[in-house]
């Protein structure tokens, strides 16, 4: 049976991702009622936007008059035993009489973790948990950073030779890897909330850092600027719906209307500051600079390493000096997975600070 929770399970997490800005800074879920003596999916809900039903009530509501007592609920995330502005849903599968619950994964707010659990079980329900947890865990990353944390989540993309060069000794940078690439990092464009990138990337490149998938929105701008070097009429500035947040420490002048100016001390302070701005995960395009203090400050939560078939031999490296003089000083990352895109190789890995 476990094979098709499994199923069933990777069905919730298709639904669910589809509602990833709808729902924050909620997390994204996905619910199915299913009766396994017929092996047939009843209904399925989805949590389609902040405020609104979860996924449980809705995937409940769409089963009509259905007689639940001998029902399995399939959900990717525990349901809440808290009222916020929805009622618990613990309690509405308590009265509905399911029969068996499935969970991918506990949720982290220290509001429910685990309490949706035990409420099911002292209510005589079977509950199964962790299946597919893993990937239960990745898909609501940026949720459970935010929820234990109360800070953005952090993805770096860089694109490296294979000696991990980002710029020649000449000053060239653009096109280090391919054109499959660069599409790919389109993709992560539109499921961020904003790009982050600095006066040094700005000013060499003007790029405008906006998602140029059809039909996707345009995501918010961080730009590093602490000094005001760049000037107003840069691309990155323009008014295209997106909100600009400029980091700065020189806050002696006029700014454009749709440009938030925010002074900081550090990430850690900025990040928080922008979270409370509704900045719920964070993709890093930027140089060697701010990348290395992103790391020495621990705020990096995970990167993306685009590697091409190229070799420059001296150039500028991707990271900079990070004080390690020892090898058990390091910084540790756990690798995640690999894959072949076109002609370049990208390599996923997370940050592993408290190891």
């Amino acid at each position: 049976m476990m094979k098709k929770y499994e199923e069933l399970m990777r069905l919730c997490l298709e639904q669910a991702q589809k509602y990833r800005f709808e729902v924050a800074p909620n997390p994204m879920v996905g619910a199915i009622v299913y009766d396994e003596n017929e092996d047939k999916i009843i209904s399925q809900g989805v949590h389609e936007k902040y405020g609104e039903n979860h996924a449980e009530r809705n995937a409940i509501l769409a089963a009509s008059d259905c007689d639940f007592s001998d029902k399995t609920l399939i959900v990717n995330l525990e349901p809440c035993t808290h009222q916020g502005k929805t009622p618990p849903c613990a309690d509405l599968i308590i009265e509905k009489g399911f029969k068996k619950v499935v969970i991918g994964t506990y949720d982290p707010n220290p509001l429910v973790c685990s309490q949706g659990v035990m409420k099911l079980k002292n209510a005589g329900i079977e509950v199964i948990t962790g299946v597919l947890e893993d990937e239960c865990k990745e898909l609501n990353k940026v949720f459970i950073k935010n929820v234990t944390k109360k800070l953005p989540y952090v993805l770096v993309k860089i694109a490296t030779t294979f000696d991990s060069k980002i710029v020649t000794q000449g000053g060239e940078s653009k096109w280090i890897t391919g054109e499959a690439s660069r599409e790919y990092v389109q993709k992560l464009r539109a499921k961020s909330f904003a790009i982050l990138s600095g006066s040094g990337t700005v000013l060499a490149d003007n790029p405008a850092l906006t998602c140029r998938i059809k039909g996707e929105r345009t995501p918010d701008r961080i730009i590093i600027d602490r000094h005001g070097k760049i000037p107003f009429d840069y691309q990155v500035f323009r008014d295209d719906g997106a909100r600009v947040f400029l980091a700065t420490n020189n806050l002696d002048r006029d700014f454009p209307s749709n440009v938030i100016p925010i002074a900081f001390a550090n990430f850690r302070d900025l990040f928080f500051k922008l979270y409370d701005y509704g900045v719920y995960s964070i993709l890093v395009e930027t140089g060697k600079t701010i990348l290395t203090t992103l790391i020495k400050q621990e705020m990096a939560d995970e990167i993306y390493k685009f590697v091409s078939p190229k070799i420059f031999g001296s150039g500028l490296d991707f990271v900079g000096n990070l004080g390690v003089y020892k090898i058990n000083e390091c910084y540790k990352l756990e690798f995640c997975d690999m894959e072949k895109v076109e002609e370049d190789i990208l390599i996923k890995a997370k940050f592993r600070y408290d190891d």
